[in-house]
């Protein structure tokens, strides 16, 4: 295991900017106003030769325990207390203030060594804040700039005593695209309010994501590494994904919350499994079709999970009315897995991690040539390919070109002129007699091409 340096500081000071910085991406969004990040974020951090894990933190601000800065504190603390050592984060041209020398005395009285930076110290204008940050009682600053990478050499140094590691320590487990035993990363998309957050704490059996009654808390993708234990006793991976609530575009003005959205979107590209969670309370929406559609038009298995079941009355004709709109409004995929659950006790969440993990083996699934083309001869036997104008369309064979999703190449001739039904009924045939059930399906037509065609 890495060790974990958790960043801390007031708002605004630029520890998002710092985080994406050492992670060598733009994982966290950032922007000018403050209170932008709200949970931990985790990613892999590699400075100098120096790998470790990286925790972005919420400003730490003193408000009232209920509040949702003070939730936000709350969630700061946990990752102190988990972590091998705290980056304390000042800004140099602002100077120390009030709320700096609280979280200083915060930081004494923990366990955890601290690393104090000043950030934003290019140029004379911070020399002032630098010199004023020895008060803090945390030993000398790191003269640092988050923004234009300056004083990362600096930084290396103050790291390297607190984690360097033994040689002889286990490396981790490499994994490879198709292995089952690796981890399962599968990502939690819905609306706002939906209980996305809460249902990612209950698995994990801890308060790791922030929740509350507000709509739209959460902003950052969050990635949570956990271990599923199935009921034969097997220990299997997880790489929970959670997500911003996404409402419809016309809605979204603010901007901060189309970079969330953003966000929430390209974590559903990084995913394998996509779990889209409904409140059933509010039943199915225009724009839970428009992210179910999405989320197969980016090659994602879908599983589609009811939350807040325990809160519903008359909950048959609730989930049959939910399946005929899905069975409507998904016509390019019918047969989407759809899941009771309740966030708030834990029903059913066992047996969506079980769907999701069988959901992508199917997603992972590869058909033997010969297996794939007998089916193909007795397809084309049942329904013969048009003859549009009197001219027959000549369809030689068919391959398996790729898996995650499942990809098929179609060769033959004059196959501009296929009807979409026809290739709707061999895609049908596909899922239904290959085993690919409700995972998107590529078909690609392909001609060969003509010598003389010139």
């Amino acid at each position: 295991m890495l060790p974990t340096v958790a960043i801390v500081g007031r708002p605004n000071v630029g520890k998002s900017t710092l985080f994406n910085r050492l992670v060598g991406k733009k994982l966290a969004l950032v922007d000018d106003q403050p209170g932008v990040t709200r949970d931990r974020r985790e990613g892999e951090a590699h400075l100098l030769g120096l790998d470790f894990i990286i925790v972005d933190t919420a400003g730490y601000e003193d408000e009232d325990a209920n509040s949702l800065p003070g939730r936000m504190r709350m969630q700061t603390e946990a990752a102190v207390e988990n972590c091998d050592l705290a980056l304390f984060m000042i800004d140099a041209r602002a100077g120390i203030t009030p709320l700096d020398e609280e979280i200083a005395r915060w930081l004494r009285a923990n366990d955890a060594p601290v690393v104090l930076v000043a950030n934003k110290a290019e140029g004379k204008a911070a020399d002032d804040g630098v010199m004023e940050s020895f008060s803090l009682g945390l030993g000398e600053p790191i003269p640092f700039s988050a923004e234009h990478g300056q004083g990362m050499a600096d930084l290396f140094q103050a790291l390297l005593p607190h984690l360097e590691k033994e040689d002889d320590e286990p490396h981790e487990k490499e994994f490879y695209e198709d292995d089952e035993s690796a981890p399962l990363k599968l990502a939690i998309v819905g609306r706002p309010n939906a209980g996305k957050s809460t249902l990612i704490n209950r698995l994990l059996g801890e308060n790791r994501l922030l929740t509350g009654p507000e709509a739209g808390i959460t902003r950052d993708s969050i990635a949570v590494d956990w271990m599923w234990i199935s009921d034969e006793g097997q220990e299997r991976p997880v790489r929970l994904i959670d997500t911003a609530g996404m409402r419809k575009h016309a809605k979204v003005q603010d901007k901060l919350e189309k970079l969330a959205v953003t966000d929430g979107l390209n974590a559903v590209n990084f995913a394998e499994v996509v779990v889209l969670l409904l409140d059933s309370t509010r039943g199915l929406e225009a724009q839970d079709l428009r992210i179910a559609d999405k989320v197969l038009e980016e090659g994602r298995a879908l599983v589609v999970a009811l939350n807040k079941w325990d809160t519903v009355e008359h909950g048959s004709a609730l989930y049959q009315g939910i399946k005929q709109a899905l069975f409507d409004g998904l016509a390019q995929v019918r047969g989407v897995p759809i899941m009771t659950v309740s966030a708030a006790t834990g029903k059913g969440l066992d047996d969506l991690i079980r769907v999701a993990f069988e959901t992508r083996t199917t997603w992972s699934k590869r058909v033997s040539t010969g297996v794939l083309n007998r089916w193909f001869e007795s397809a084309l036997e049942a329904n013969p390919p048009p003859a549009p104008g009197g001219k027959r369309i000549k369809l030689r064979y068919i391959t398996q070109a790729k898996t995650r999703p499942p990809g098929f190449i179609l060769f033959g001739t004059r196959l501009d002129d296929l009807p979409e039904s026809y290739r709707r009924y061999l895609v049908n045939g596909i899922r239904k007699e290959l085993g690919f059930g409700a995972v998107p399906v590529r078909l690609t037509l392909r001609s060969a091409k003509n010598p003389f065609g010139k």
